[in-house]
């Protein structure tokens, strides 16, 4: 530890630490564009600029680790000025003004973008220089707001795809989608999450959601577990604060008719996929087995490891499942054409826009999910119709299909689906209450956590997995070694999906995912099979295991190149 100062704060320190990790830690703002915290700082914004006592120029706070006796300033006049050129520079090339391209990715340099416009007008001759990539239904690639931070390719790499490549081309370098037939995108978002510039985007349906409700469609919204701890960052609330009912009148205002809570679904899910565990145990089939509920996860098997599609779990994710539900057994009860329904998901993540398109999901020919739109998304339509979250009053889930378990809810975090199915495991299995619920060795951003649950005179080897990095580490040096396997491709779980509101770090993730178990602690269900909602959807519709069948499983197959 370190003696320092920063603008006048004295400070002991880690020297291990550079000057920017120390100042976010003791609330001292340095704006920094291109640094993040899940990469390798490197220097190239130049905005994160300080001055040092008795040293000539200027130094990179992301690139300077602290030493004993620094006195360092971080806004005097030479530095503010520099750090204004640099971030004209950076953005000279984009069409937009660059307070608009930067506000998608709610960047703390926006009160610096605010204080000039810059367009160019020779944009037409240069377009060609700076094309745009979709990557599937899923994300938007437009490839002149690029800074060359380099984020989007080390993350994609760190995943373990690289489908991002860093290409020189007449002297200078840029971002590239690979030519490799071999790699392809998953649609994961984490390139989306890691750019500071606006660069990569979402695939936004919002206008076409609202045109469905122009056109006097039944638009049912349904919301994801994390969506309720994460969207009121977007309205300037603390990391981690709870907002259901606030989003849900929102949504209500927006002119959805009914607004459904995706744990229900995740209720089903954990049910149906803890049948199919103990069935597969009971077997010795099929192990270890997978989850599916990461249609990101599922993309990378189906592309990448084929051979271990069979140990995917056949039961369909929470937003589907649900869909599926609205469209058969809301329908029925309410007496509306399943035709005349549009269910728009809310969802956490980018990769949920590919898999609502997938045709093997159809219930009676029909897209169980319409449309989805990412928390960021929605945050957007809330402004646009001047609804402001801080503001509005709240309102309750549509009680049809609102009640779910805190088991339901903690699917958000990395560990939380393991967590529901096992608590429903050891519910059949030993055919009383528990005496154990929290299952708190599943919880945490570590990569790869290990367990051994005893049910009885059983026990189940399980692994918990976040990022696709880990999942190749498993999948190649350890598959022996676990009954059950839960993956989700995005570090931390849904809670740090690519369709989450920016900025977010380890520290944004973990404040999320606590409140979520925060909810959870307070639920008086909260085992999946308790759920009164769920045992009457099991009574009046789920009767047999026909219907089971087709409402909540599914099919996987090897998957071609689809971009």
């Amino acid at each position: 530890m370190v003696n320092i100062e920063i603008d006048g704060k004295k400070i002991i320190a880690d020297e291990k630490k550079s000057i920017l990790e120390i100042a976010k830690e003791n609330n001292i703002d340095i704006p920094s564009l291109c640094y993040h915290s899940d990469t390798h700082p490197r220097e190239g914004c130049r905005l994160c600029l300080i001055e040092i006592e008795g040293r000539k120029g200027l130094f990179t706070s992301c690139g300077t680790c602290a030493e004993e006796g620094m006195v360092i300033r971080t806004n005097t006049e030479e530095i503010l000025k520099t750090r204004k050129t640099n971030l004209k520079l950076l953005f000279s090339q984009h069409t937009e003004k660059c307070g608009e391209c930067i506000w998608n990715n709610r960047c703390k340099m926006l009160n610096y973008a605010k204080e000039w416009s810059l367009h160019i007008n020779e944009w037409e001759d240069r377009k060609k220089d700076y094309p745009k990539h979709n990557f599937g239904p899923a994300i938007i690639y437009d490839s002149s707001k690029c800074i060359n931070c380099y984020n989007c390719a080390e993350i994609c790499k760190n995943q373990g795809i690289g489908y991002l490549e860093v290409k020189k081309e007449n002297g200078f370098h840029k971002i590239v989608p690979t030519n490799n037939k071999d790699i392809d995108c998953v649609y994961c978002g984490q390139c989306l999450a890691h750019c500071p510039s606006g660069t990569f985007s979402s695939n936004d349906p919002s206008s076409k959601i609202e045109e469905e409700i122009r056109n006097n469609k039944y638009v049912v919204f349904e919301f994801a577990p994390s969506i309720r701890t994460s969207i009121g960052e977007e309205f300037d609330m603390a990391y981690g604060t709870v907002v259901i009912e606030k989003m849900i009148a929102g949504i209500k205002k927006l002119g959805a008719k009914k607004v459904f809570d995706v744990s229900l679904g995740a209720d089903l899910v954990t049910i149906e996929e803890a049948n199919e565990l103990i069935e597969r145990l009971e077997k010795k089939e099929g192990l270890p087995m997978f989850t599916s509920c990461c249609p990101a996860w599922v993309k990378f098997v189906e592309f990448y490891k084929p051979e271990f599609i069979p140990n995917l779990t056949t039961v369909k994710s929470p937003q589907i499942l649900l869909g599926g539900v609205i469209k058969t057994y809301f329908a029925e009860k309410e007496n509306i054409d399943p035709k005349n329904i549009v269910v728009v998901s809310v969802m956490p993540c980018t990769s949920k826009k590919y898999e609502c398109e997938r045709g093997e999901l159809k219930i009676n020919g029909l897209k169980c999910v319409d449309y989805v739109l990412t928390t960021h998304e929605l945050a957007r339509m809330f402004l646009k119709h001047d609804i402001d979250l801080k503001e509005i009053e709240g309102e309750d889930k549509d009680n049809l299909l609102g009640l779910s378990s805190g088991a339901g809810v903690i699917f958000g975090a990395s560990g939380g689906v393991a967590e529901s199915a096992t608590r429903t495991a050891c519910y059949k299995l030993l055919n009383k209450k528990l005496d154990r619920i929290d299952f708190k060795e599943f919880r945490g951003q570590e990569g790869i956590k290990e367990a051994v649950v005893k049910i009885g005179e059983a026990e189940i080897r399980i692994a918990v997995v976040n990022g696709l990095m880990n999942a190749r580490k498993i999948i190649e040096n350890h598959l022996n070694e676990f009954d059950y396997i839960e993956v989700m491709s995005c570090p931390g779980g849904c809670i740090g999906g690519g369709g989450q509101p920016v900025p977010v770090d380890k520290d944004i993730r973990q404040k999320r995912a606590d409140s979520l178990y925060q909810i959870d602690e307070k639920e008086d269900i909260r085992i999946a099979d308790e759920n009164p909602l769920v045992q009457n959807i099991y009574k009046e519709f789920l009767i047999n295991k026909e219907i089971i069948n087709k409402i909540a499983y599914t099919t996987f197959s090897k998957k071609q190149k689809e971009n």
